[in-house]
């Protein structure tokens, strides 16, 4: 397995992991698959912001997970929080692949001086609970019925992980 920078030349493999994930799971609280065309913004938006989006190949150059981070909330006091994603391919889930991601995800936090990770995760997805977890992330707090899916309410829980950045935190 190897670690890569992806860019939009993996934008395919990167839907076609989001838009399982749409289609049979709940962890993504979205109906519909994106479109190709959607992936063009999304890269712009995160090269702007400097934000990454970690890749995980096996041998053969197949995306088996991905993760990314982005901006938690916009005002200028939130600038040292970000919220992060991370879905792992359908057909390599439980084999460590997603801790992978999530560990390079909290180093480039670090590196870039964020001090609070945020994971927004399905209440029922214990999986990736457990993972956050046992990574360090805490409970922080649970939005009962946040979504509506598959003919059901869904809750949203909440896990943070604080980290030792910034050395010197400024407030402009």
């Amino acid at each position: 397995m190897k670690i890569i920078t992806c860019n939009k030349g993996h934008s395919q493999l990167i839907l076609d992991i989001l838009n399982e994930a749409i289609v049979n799971s709940t962890a993504l609280y979205d109906y519909v698959p994106r479109p190709l065309e959607s992936m063009g913004p999304w890269f712009d938006v995160k090269s702007k912001n400097n934000f990454p989006v970690i890749g995980l190949v096996d041998e053969g150059e197949t995306l088996v997970a991905f993760g990314s981070y982005g901006t938690f909330r916009s005002w200028p006091a939130y600038k040292y929080t970000v919220e992060h994603s991370l879905y792992v391919h359908k057909d390599h889930r439980g084999k460590g692949y997603g801790r992978i991601v999530l560990n390079e995800i909290i180093k480039d936090a670090k590196n870039k001086e964020y001090h609070t990770l945020i994971a927004g995760i399905d209440s029922l997805n214990n999986p990736s609970k457990q993972l956050h977890e046992s990574s360090g992330f805490e409970f922080c707090g649970r939005i009962k019925h946040a979504g509506y899916k598959f003919s059901k309410w869904l809750d949203l829980e909440f896990y943070q992980l604080l980290l030792s950045t910034p050395v010197c935190p400024k407030e402009q």
